[in-house]
């Protein structure tokens, strides 16, 4: 199989410039004996929020521990705000990291364990840098309470409460969403909007694509340990030029609009169902210029035209398993 889209490893994703990236990695590579984990990326991130999607084991960990300053890069070059945060505390003061094994003992209350982070990170008023960023994650009920008593959800929300307590311009999410019913998720992702607004820069690992897709559009693919694509999804499908892109229409008259389709070059195959039309076309772009036109020319209105292969997730699966 042969493609158009290539990884785009050497451009910058949303809102980086070549002064001043928050999240820069120049080959970056790391290895553990003869295993490969992370294997020649170079990407740079800007404020905003950005999904870092790959199966279990591609080196989505890794990534996030090299960003987060626990490992140094055994080749290549990692950034966070122009320095290496490898074994160097005065840019851990502005990474907020989100793991995803626990990470909070459980007699501590969720106040204590926010407290906590904000006393490491030298805060003047730690205790209402706590109660602030317990409020943001909507525990104030229960910051009195064990963590051992919380729920898995509750559990993650206390971890992003330590994170965001020193106010990091930086933030790392591992799988963040673990554990959260659909209104925490719902919360916790207007939240990270809300931060990214302010203009900090967010790195979120996610397995669940709806939940990528849902906060923003960029997306970091990393495939065994290398980075096979990086932008806007949709961009990246566009480019897919050797998959057929499906468009499903709704009509006045289908199987007349299906007449008319059908003589074009554009489209090599139409599929007349029982209350719509299925079509496939190797040019999209084509494509949507035609369908006007052809609409127009057969005398047919049209009542719905949408593409049933632009999600995020039909993307990770092509650059996946191709």
């Amino acid at each position: 199989m042969t493609t158009q889209t290539q990884p785009v490893t050497e451009a910058p994703v949303h809102g980086a410039t070549e002064a001043a990236p928050a999240i820069e990695l120049k080959h970056a590579a790391r290895w553990y004996g003869n295993v490969v984990a992370v294997n020649d990326i170079t990407f740079s991130l800007g404020p905003g929020v950005t999904g870092l999607l790959g199966p279990n084991g591609a080196g989505k960990t890794t990534l996030l521990h090299m960003l987060a300053g626990f490992l140094g890069p055994s080749a290549g070059e990692v950034l966070v705000l122009g320095r290496s945060p490898h074994r160097d505390p005065s840019v851990y003061r502005q990474i907020g990291l989100v793991p995803e094994r626990e990470a909070v003992y459980p007699f501590m209350t969720g106040l204590e364990y926010v407290r906590f982070n904000a006393r490491l990170q030298g805060m003047p008023d730690a205790d209402k840098a706590a109660r602030d960023a317990i409020a943001m994650v909507g525990l104030t009920d229960a910051q009195d309470r064990a963590v051992g008593t919380y729920s898995k959800g509750m559990r993650q929300r206390a971890k992003v409460a330590g994170a965001l307590v020193h106010d990091p311009q930086v933030l790392l999410l591992d799988e963040p969403f673990n554990g959260m019913d659909p209104r925490q998720r719902i919360a916790m992702m207007d939240l990270l909007g809300q931060l990214a607004d302010r203009g900090r820069t967010i790195l979120f690992s996610s397995h669940i694509l709806e939940e990528v897709e849902r906060i923003g559009t960029e997306i970091l693919v990393i495939v065994a340990g290398r980075l096979a694509a990086s932008g806007d999804f949709r961009a990246i499908r566009a480019l897919m030029t050797d998959r057929p892109h499906n468009i499903t229409i709704r009509s006045s008259d289908d199987r007349r609009l299906a007449t008319a389709l059908i003589a074009d070059p554009a489209v090599f195959a139409v599929e007349l169902q029982s209350d719509r039309l299925s079509i496939q076309t190797s040019h999209l772009s084509a494509f949507r210029r035609l369908i006007a036109g052809a609409s127009r020319k057969a005398d047919v209105r049209l009542l719905e035209v949408a593409s049933s292969d632009e999600s995020l997730e039909s993307v990770f699966d092509y650059l996946v398993r191709r």
